[in-house]
């Protein structure tokens, strides 16, 4: 593997590279660098230990083949690394400098190496690390703690299901609104999770002392959702919602946070907000907030898993597995989903 620098010269700088690599002029400096990663491996090691012998053994090659490298590396940067002496083998100037980059270089190789070994952490996404995937995954880990997990975030499902496509991520949980649409050719996508909606209000709301209530209970009252994202998967849900039943959804006003939210539903005597079931929200010290169940019908926001068909990772296999055996389903007719959210 090799990395490389290119700088191009400019018409002042003429033509002159008679000196090698480098050619430096008023304005800038132009050369051609090859860099060897086992080099630069071997310069780190050479660094570290200051002996070009020990370095030889810690790399299991001969300290001929670790004299040809370092020698190799100078000639491609054009400048010394190291000084000989009695003791051993001392930085330069420019041996110092190099060293940080050098480690940075060895890093970034070890962690593209990690990145697609068979046995790499399984990459999802979740659109928020308090909401109901969240905590699937959470449940996923305590049930398979052999399962390298990393755990990511995309801001909407057209970016998550590209991740997916390109294969910088395995899985996805989303709200798929149009499959036909939206879902590429060997993606797949698999509804596992229906959650339903709740209504949150301060203490002193009408509905702050109900037990449940009926989302024709709602109309006419300010349903407050915050910084919405129109073309979301999470907007369609809501614009939808609202349209079946008749809501006033406002969307209103700047988004400064889950516990700004959370103070201003909890002050306010009109204001309500929906959250999903499973959401795992901290009230503010002090604050007394109510989950008002919402029945006849029961929203559901219909959460998928996301995949490609073709991708043999393990942890995937035994993360869909696992969502398909514990995960509760509501099939009774007192619920509601979006249109394309029917099965």
């Amino acid at each position: 593997m090799s990395l490389a620098r290119r700088w191009r010269p400019t018409a002042r700088q003429g033509a002159d590279h008679s000196l090698g690599r480098r050619v430096t002029t008023k304005c800038c400096v132009t050369y051609d660098v090859g860099v060897d990663l086992n080099a630069v491996r071997t310069f780190v090691a050479v660094a570290e230990t200051g002996q070009f012998q020990e370095a030889a053994a810690d790399l299991s090659i001969t300290q001929q083949a670790v004299s040809k490298r370092i020698a190799a590396l100078e000639k491609d940067l054009a400048v010394r690394l190291f000084t000989r002496t009695a003791r051993g083998a001392r930085l330069t100037i420019d041996g110092q400098a190099f060293l940080p980059h050098a480690r940075d270089l060895i890093r970034a190789e070890q962690r593209a190496a990690a990145s697609v070994r068979p046995d790499r952490a399984l990459r999802v996404d979740v659109l928020g690390r308090r909401l109901a995937p969240a905590a699937l995954l959470r449940g996923f880990h305590s049930a398979h703690p052999e399962v390298p997990l990393d755990v990511v975030t995309h801001f909407d499902a057209e970016a998550a299901i590209g991740a997916v496509e390109s294969g910088a991520i395995d899985a996805s949980f989303r709200a798929v609104t149009a499959p036909s649409a939206r879902i590429p050719h060997g993606i797949q996508a698999v509804r596992i999770l229906d959650e339903p909606i709740q209504l949150l209000t301060g203490p002193a709301h009408e509905f702050a002392a109900l037990r449940a209530i009926t989302p024709c209970q709602l109309i006419g009252h300010r349903i407050w959702i915050p910084g919405i994202v129109a073309g979301t998967e999470w907007a369609t849900y809501y614009d939808e919602l609202a349209t079946a039943f008749g809501l006033t959804i406002d969307t209103i006003g700047p988004y400064f946070g889950i516990e700004s939210l959370l103070n201003a539903i909890a002050d306010s005597s009109t204001l309500v907000t929906f959250v999903g079931e499973q959401t795992n929200l901290v009230w503010p010290a002090g604050r007394d907030l109510r989950r008002v169940a919402v029945h006849e019908p029961t929203p559901l926001y219909p959460h998928s898993l996301i995949w490609r068909r073709d991708n043999p990772h393990p942890g995937l296999t035994a993360l869909r597995n696992h969502l398909t055996s514990t995960q509760p389903n509501h099939h009774d007719a007192e619920t509601w989903t979006p249109h394309w959210a029917r099965r």
